[in-house]
């Protein structure tokens, strides 16, 4: 019996740290999550048509996995909706009113993280991270999507941090000023000479984006960007209109403990099965293996009585 329970034991570990465990490392798809960032900056204001500063820039960030479509093309399929908000429409219901609403659509593989181009996906993305890392990340330069840019920004491993009391690994990069699209305004709203309703020119630059990740779920523990959006006139050098500007807007601190919560867990059900279960099943199988060898051996060597 020991030496049964030994082999088992040593068999199951085998197949926790070979079979189980990879396929654990899938991405899920009955996500439900809400990530807010927070801080001060600058809008422009369409009531007063001026730019108003100095204003708290809340960014609500909903993400709901789509369980039935991930299930029929073994993707991970999210939706995903955006809204920027002023201390103005910030308490009203409706996202339709906020400063900024985009929703999005992202099918990604669940074991690489990579894009798949299917199922409906908008927009078309590229990249290697957007709502989280790759599992196992690395010391290295990462690709991550950028919606507003509408491309991939490279983003360079800086240090080993730590996000309430977990580690993680930070990863950094910039983005410069780049014509994003045009939206049609009025000329004289951005200096244009010309009468009537002109195309300006529509800029964004990101002067910090900070992602700070776990390192074996590939979970976003915490966030910081600095981004500015700004409109220009037909073939002019300089802003004319700031849409948006902020110097930093980072995840509110019970955004962080929720991340860090979900790492944490996520991060301590993948070490069960990779190696804590794996190491610790194999040295008892491996003891009871070796007892019940023993035994075996002991009692094949008893000698026989025979009776009277």
């Amino acid at each position: 019996m020991l030496l049964g329970v030994g082999v088992f034991l040593l068999v199951l570990t085998q197949l926790l740290a070979w079979y189980v465990e990879p396929r654990a490392k899938r991405t899920p798809t009955d996500v439900n999550s809400t990530t807010v960032f927070e801080g001060q900056g600058s809008y422009f204001d369409t009531g007063s048509v001026s730019r108003v500063d100095d204003q708290t820039i809340t960014i609500t960030r909903r993400v709901l996995g789509d369980v039935a479509g991930s299930e029929r093309s073994g993707n991970a399929i999210w939706d995903v909706s955006t809204q920027i908000d002023t201390p103005k429409t910030l308490p009203l219901a409706d996202p339709r009113k906020s400063l900024q609403w985009t929703t999005e659509r992202w099918v990604t593989d669940r074991r690489t993280n990579l894009p798949v181009h299917c199922c409906e996906e908008k927009p078309g993305f590229e990249g290697e991270a957007y709502l989280k890392f790759p599992f196992d990340v690395e010391k290295r330069t990462y690709t991550w999507w950028d919606s507003t840019l509408g491309a991939a920004v490279p983003l360079k491993f800086e240090e080993v941090t730590e996000t309430n009391g977990r580690e993680g690994y930070r990863f950094v990069g910039t983005v410069k000023a780049t014509a994003t699209g045009t939206r049609l305004v009025p000329g004289v709203l951005v200096g244009s000479a010309k009468p009537g309703q002109v195309l300006a020119e529509e800029w964004y630059s990101n002067a910090r984006i900070e992602l700070t990740v776990d390192r074996r779920t590939g979970r976003i523990m915490n966030a910081l960007i600095a981004p500015k959006k700004t409109l220009r006139a037909p073939g002019s050098q300089k802003d004319a209109v700031t849409l948006l500007s902020s110097k930093r807007l980072e995840f509110t601190d019970a955004t962080r403990r929720e991340q860090v919560k979900l790492a944490s867990e996520d991060a301590g059900r993948l070490k069960l099965l990779g190696e804590t279960a794996p190491l610790g099943g194999g040295v008892v199988g491996g003891l009871l293996a070796a007892v019940g060898v023993v035994l075996l051996m002991r009692g094949s060597r008893r000698p026989e009585h025979s009776g009277e």
